[in-house]
C-alpha cells in the first residue's frame, strides 16, 4: 500500500530498527554513479537487472499504479513499458530474476488486512512481447494472519521463495518450499528472523552466493557457501554497505554482470529521483 512517508518518520523508523551488529567486509566504492530516472517512475518499489536485455532494469511501482513494468537503462532513461494482462497491482513491492523467470510480490499490506498475498511468476518478456498474458499466480498465506513484507528471494538452487516481511520486530523470514502450488493457497513456513526490522527490499547474485536486504537505512550483504539454505545464511555475520540514504528507498538490486548493486527511491518529496550504481572494487 502506497504512503509517502514524512522525512522525520523514516528516521525514526531507522532509529528503531537496526543496532550493532556483527560484521565482515566486502570492498565497494564508497561514492556510486548517478542517473536521474524520467518523473512518471515516482514510486519505484523494486526492481531486477534483465538478463535478457543487457543494461537495462525491470522496474515496478507499488499500490496506486498500474499494473506494468518500466524497462530502464542502466543510464535511467525509459526504454518501454510492458503490461500485465488480467494481474491488479494491489501492492507491488518487490520483484526478482531468477534464471529466465521473473517473480512479482504483491506482498504489501500495511494494514495487516489481507489474510492472503500473491506472487506473479512469468518469463522474462522479450524485445517483441509488449503485453504479458502467460502469468502464474502463486498464492499464499502466513501461519499465523496477515503480515506487511516488502521484500522477496527466490534461491537459484532450489527455486523456494523467500518473504521477509517489514515491520514485525524484528522482521520475520518466510518460505514457500518448491513445488508450491499454482492452484491452492500455499502456507509460508516461518524459518527465522533478522536481528532488525524495516525491510524494504532484498536481492540475491544470479550466481546464488550473495544476499542483500535492505532497510531505509542501511545494505546489508551476506555471504553464501555453496547451497547454504537462505534462512540459515541470513543468520551469519553481515556487511554493511556503502548506501546514500534516499528519499524513500525501496528497491535494490545486484547487478547482473557483477559490477555491483543498483537502488532507487520513491520521488516522495523530492523533485526526482536518482538510479545509483555502488560498483565493487575489483
Amino acid at each position: 500500500m502506497k504512503h509517502v512517508l514524512p522525512l522525520a518518520f523514516i528516521f525514526l523508523f531507522i532509529a528503531c530498527s537496526e543496532k550493532e551488529l556483527p560484521e565482515e567486509s566486502i570492498a565497494v566504492e564508497q561514492e556510486p554513479e548517478s542517473a536521474p530516472v524520467p518523473p512518471e517512475l515516482a514510486e519505484a518499489s523494486g526492481m531486477a537487472d534483465s538478463k535478457a536485455h543487457p543494461g537495462h532494469l525491470w522496474v515496478h511501482e507499488d499500490s496506486g499504479n498500474g499494473s506494468e513494468l518500466y524497462l530502464l537503462t542502466h543510464a535511467g532513461e525509459l526504454s518501454r513499458t510492458v503490461y500485465l494482462k488480467g494481474v491488479a497491482n494491489r501492492d507491488w513491492e518487490d520483484i526478482a530474476l531468477s534464471g529466465d523467470e521473473l517473480y512479482l510480490a504483491d506482498i504489501g499490506d500495511n494494514l495487516n488486512a489481507h489474510p492472503t498475498c500473491t506472487i506473479y511468476k512469468f518469463t522474462e518478456p522479450d524485445a517483441a512481447t509488449n503485453v504479458v498474458t502467460d502469468i502464474q499466480q502463486i498464492t499464499y498465506k502466513y501461519p499465523d494472519g496477515a503480515h506487511d513484507a516488502e521484500a522477496l528471494l527466490v534461491d537459484p538452487a532450489t527455486k523456494d521463495i523467500y518473504i521477509i516481511t517489514k515491520r514485525d520486530q524484528p522482521s520475520e523470514i518466510y518460505r514457500l518450499t518448491y513445488p508450491y502450488s499454482l492452484t491452492k493457497t500455499n502456507t509460508a513456513e516461518l524459518v527465522g528472523t533478522l536481528p532488525y526490522n524495516g525491510v524494504v527490499s532484498a536481492a540475491i547474485s544470479a550466481d546464488g552466493k550473495g544476499i542483500i536486504v535492505k532497510t531505509y537505512a542501511n545494505i546489508f550483504y551476506y555471504n553464501r557457501s555453496g547451497k547454504e539454505p537462505i534462512s540459515k545464511v541470513l543468520q551469519k555475520k553481515l556487511t554493511t554497505l556503502p548506501y546514500k540514504i534516499e528519499p524513500q528507498g525501496e528497491a535494490v538490486t545486484f547487478s547482473a554482470e557483477k559490477k555491483g548493486y543498483f537502488t532507487l527511491s520513491e520521488k516522495a518529496f523530492k523533485d526526482e529521483a536518482n538510479l545509483y550504481l555502488y560498483k565493487l572494487n575489483k
